[in-house]
């Protein structure tokens, strides 16, 4: 009964997600793409996420959920420590680190570190496309405190607060944003169900000055919002066997600077020791399917969890992350 229940539910949300797709999405569009600073702070983390298709803000059970939902962490039995690294496209690197401490009972906090970095860029000119020999250095960090508590034992909700720095040449933009999420299990089966706010903030607006070749000095920028995202999802197992497990997820994404998405993941364990996985993301135009394994490794004093994911981005080529988690 619970399992037709959950198939049901599935298919109700594919129903919706196709309307949706076919009605809304052309009138919102992508008319708003460009108007939102820190787009470092959309990268996803972690290769299991990824390979999922992100579609993990309704399974958000390791500690890659500092990053998809802060709630997520009540999950966690054990402290965990992660470690994602991105190759993005054109050379540019995202790593991301965290630490989730459950601190018993019915809390459990969290401390997070993102950094996007890339080698020192050549100024080109009209007249010099081959370079100036000037160079410009970029770079991105992020610095998240994490609180969640579970409020029933279906029911958890978190909080992050987290200090942004945007660095591009001689210019900073800094600010303080807030991601908030809530996980709700709805008692049929494994189903769970889960929303999460990320980078809700005030304007940021870049400080500094830049000095034009003709000695010309610009200090006054115009401010943008930040790349705030809404996620509602669903997920749950359709197979959960000592020998054979099977996640389903799906997701929608509202953001402020761009047309809406939809995210669907699977994944697969076998004995709880090796993980297939992959992703279907809608109505992008890049990196629209992913697919990645893991493996999990029992070890003396802790259990590791290795996972990768591999992303094609097109014209710009393709993505991988590999990202490790230890549990003690």
């Amino acid at each position: 009964m619970r399992k037709n229940i959950y198939y049901a539910v599935i298919i109700s949300l594919l129903f919706f997600t196709n309307v949706s797709y076919a009605q809304l999405i052309p009138v919102l569009g992508s008319q708003r793409a460009g108007t939102a600073m820190g787009q470092f702070l959309k990268i996803g983390v972690g290769g299991r996420a990824a390979s999922m298709g992100e579609a993990f803000v309704a399974v958000a059970n390791d500690a890659s959920a500092l990053y998809w939902n802060p709630a997520g962490i009540t999950q966690l039995e054990k402290k965990q420590v992660i470690f994602s690294h991105t190759n993005w496209p054109v050379g540019v690197r995202h790593d991301f680190l965290g630490y989730v401490h459950p601190l018993g009972g019915t809390s459990t906090i969290g401390l997070s570190f993102t950094a996007l970095h890339t080698d020192d860029i050549e100024e080109t000119t009209e007249f010099q496309p081959l370079g100036t020999g000037n160079f410009v250095s970029f770079g991105d960090i992020a610095i998240g405190l994490t609180f969640a508590r579970k409020m029933t034992d279906r029911f958890s909700v978190g909080l992050t607060l987290k200090y942004v720095d945007e660095n591009i040449a001689e210019l900073h933009a800094r600010n303080f944003f807030i991601d908030f999420g809530t996980f709700f299990w709805t008692g049929l089966g494994s189903t769970r169900f889960a929303v999460s706010v990320i980078n809700f903030g005030t304007n940021m607006e870049p400080s500094g000055t830049l000095t034009l070749r003709d000695g010309t000095e610009i200090s006054k920028f115009q401010d943008f919002s930040p790349p705030t995202v809404f996620r509602i999802g669903f997920a749950g197992e359709i197979i959960d066997t000592e020998s054979n497990k099977i996640t389903t997820s799906i997701q929608l994404n509202h953001l402020n600077d761009n047309a809406e998405t939809f995210n669907f993941g699977v994944e697969y364990w076998w004995h709880s020791i090796v993980a297939l996985r992959g992703g279907y993301r809608a109505n992008v135009e890049e990196e629209s399917f992913t697919f990645g394994a893991g493996l999990a490794l029992p070890l003396n004093l802790v259990d590791l969890n290795m996972d990768i994911s591999y992303a094609d981005f097109g014209r710009l080529g393709n993505a991988s992350r590999l990202s490790a988690i230890l549990k003690f």
